[in-house]
């Protein structure tokens, strides 16, 4: 992997500008976690409501045989 300078975008400043733009890459990124967040949120909200199925009954004599014979 070849990674270099020239790839990256011209900056005029060297100071306040850089500051700039890793606050404006930052906060883009921020708002794309947060979206995708509130995607799975959501999600899972639905998927859940809507695949949930009753639970069996237990009878008194669940378990109470037990193969241990190989």
């Amino acid at each position: 992997m070849n990674i270099s300078g020239s790839n990256l975008p011209a900056m005029s400043g060297s100071g306040e500008s850089a500051e700039l733009y890793s606050a404006a890459l930052a906060k883009k990124q921020q708002k794309a976690e947060g979206a995708a967040a509130l995607a799975l949120i959501e999600g899972a909200a639905v998927n859940t409501s809507a695949a949930q199925t009753p639970a069996k009954s237990v009878t008194a004599t669940l378990g109470n045989n037990i193969n241990v014979y190989v």
